[in-house]
């Protein structure tokens, strides 16, 4: 192992002790080591770095800019132990990582994506019944895609419609209330699993056909399939001489975790309701550790937006009439 691969296991190391999770970040520092350690570079260097970021052909702008500032805040630690080291300078590259703004599934449009995934074959017929009931789950309790998967059935109570999530992406613990409806279709879906899943191999609640807990990626996989089939992402052919097919860009399953936050804020707004008081049960709802990631959706969402500044207006009118 060289010297800067035992720093990045180090960094990584002394990071998660502080309780950050990392995982993509990890990779991305891993990858520049090993290129470092191909390069035989004896230290790291701004040069070094742009070499590694500029071999990233295949990837979006917003991707190679990532992954450059990660290596930076690397750089930023490392350079206090070594002192040969450089740090890039900032926006080095264009391309930031930026917020897409949510593709906000109509009511029909849900339906046509859970009915295909209903669809979705397997032997034993678990598949399409576990990936429609997952995402229903998502659209309707607003709950992340890896919390969603990490739910064991000892988390998921039936009697009093309560989901127990932990080990979050902040590493929280909240109680999520269900619906009636919903508490009933996970109790069919529960009925159905334990009929057809003969070799259970995992506690998870969603299981997949051999009996375990269904992947966060073959989720946010399973969901571009459908998406793909109903038509809200387009098909597209992979690279050159591969042969192969990809889903295309569109709508993603954490969309649906936004539409639940964005339709819940609307509501709201068109009820009259004080949503500065609101907010912040919706955002212990969602699990968010800061306001302005819940505050995000008003910006993103046009409507919203719009509803918002009238509120505000109609407010400074009521002042002024005073």
């Amino acid at each position: 192992m060289t010297v800067l691969r035992r720093a990045v296991e180090e960094y990584v190391s002394l990071r998660r002790s502080l309780g950050f999770h990392l995982a993509i970040q990890a990779g991305i520092l891993r990858r520049f080591a090993k290129f470092a350690a191909q390069q035989k570079a004896p230290v790291l260097t701004t040069e070094l770095v742009l070499r590694w970021v500029g071999g990233m052909t295949d990837v979006l702008p917003a991707t190679a800019a990532r992954s450059l500032s990660v290596v930076r805040q690397f750089a930023v630690w490392w350079k206090t132990k070594n002192a040969r080291t450089e740090v890039p300078p900032e926006r080095l590259m264009p391309g930031r990582h930026q917020w897409h703004a949510p593709f906000l599934h109509s009511e029909d449009q849900i339906r046509r994506l859970l009915l295909a995934a209903e669809r979705l074959e397997s032997t034993n017929g678990i598949r399409g019944l576990t990936y429609s009931t997952l995402f229903g789950l998502v659209a309707v309790a607003g709950l992340r895609i890896s919390e969603a998967v990490k739910l064991d059935r000892a988390d998921v109570d039936l009697d009093e419609g309560v989901l127990t999530i932990s080990g979050t992406k902040f590493g929280k613990t909240r109680l999520v209330p269900l619906h009636p409806t919903t508490t009933s279709a996970l109790a069919k879906y529960a009925a159905r699993r334990d009929a057809v899943v003969v070799r259970v191999r995992s506690p998870a609640f969603f299981l997949s056909e051999r009996g375990r807990r269904v992947t966060d990626w073959s989720t946010r996989y399973n969901f571009a399939h459908v998406s793909q089939q109903v038509g809200d992402r387009p098909s597209q052919r992979g690279a050159a001489g591969r042969g192969r097919y990809r889903h295309g860009r569109g709508p993603r399953l954490h969309d649906l975790r936004h539409r639940f936050a964005a339709e819940t804020l609307l509501d709201w707004y068109r009820s009259g309701a004080d949503v500065e008081r609101e907010l912040p049960k919706l955002s212990t709802y969602l699990g968010h550790v800061k306001m302005e990631h819940t505050y995000w959706y008003i910006a993103a969402v046009a409507e919203l937006l719009q509803l918002a500044s009238g509120r505000v207006v109609g407010h400074r009118d009521a002042e002024v009439r005073r």
